[in-house]
């Protein structure tokens, strides 16, 4: 039987988790955030509570947390309130949209969410607190770590390998067989043909033409 649910975050990306929710009629009992940033109608009707200290009130074995928390580029607060509450003996809920694809041979780590239209093939695992965000496409055998963001129209090809705290750009496609090391940022619509090394940025190439 599925527990209630606890939101940690109240900006745009929790807002598209609790529509998802919503639709699967999950129970939430609340979100947890200093303020909501987000207009949205999604947050209608539930419960707001303003400090971290609010998620210590429940009871670790009767609730799982979301983690609500959107991810930018080289910033770690996401990941940080993941590992607070692990610590302190909290799960954390898988969230999947209801027109994700994923393959009954994929493994999915804890607090992992999948959102609309993605699709993750068979041999894939994705590593605990990631985000397989709209209209991805993991390949077959790929192996995703711990913290990553796959933001909407990523494409990863069959075999491909990143470590912890990645963040992988709206559109970016990387080739068969690539890895991708820790603390690394592949940039909005680039293409990776070779392997990137840990603590890199991979920009996409900027081709302008003067206009006479």
């Amino acid at each position: 039987m599925s527990k209630p649910l606890l939101i940690l975050g109240a900006g745009g990306h929790a807002s598209v988790l609790i529509d998802i929710l919503l639709q699967q009629k999950r129970e939430i009992l609340g979100l947890v955030s200093p303020e909501i940033e987000s207009n949205s109608k999604v947050f209608n009707g539930i419960r707001h509570y303003k400090s971290d200290d609010d998620v210590l009130k429940f009871d670790k074995k009767s609730i799982e947390l979301v983690n609500g928390i959107g991810s930018l580029p080289g910033d770690r607060l996401r990941s940080s309130i993941y590992n607070k509450f692990l610590e302190l003996g909290y799960e954390f809920a898988i969230v999947i949209a209801p027109s994700a694809k994923i393959s009954g041979y994929a493994e999915i780590g804890g607090g992992v969410q999948v959102f609309a239209g993605a699709i993750i093939q068979t041999g894939a695992v994705i590593g605990a607190n990631t985000i397989i965000n709209t209209g991805s496409i993991i390949e077959h055998n790929c192996i995703i770590g711990q913290n990553n963001h796959i933001a909407p129209g990523v494409t990863l090809s069959g075999q491909v390998t990143t470590e912890e705290n990645i963040h992988i750009g709206t559109g970016a496609s990387v080739i068969q067989s690539i890895g991708i090391g820790k603390n690394s940022i592949v940039g909005a619509g680039v293409v990776i043909t070779k392997n990137v090394e840990e603590n890199t940025i991979c920009f996409p190439v900027r081709i302008a033409k003067k206009v006479i």
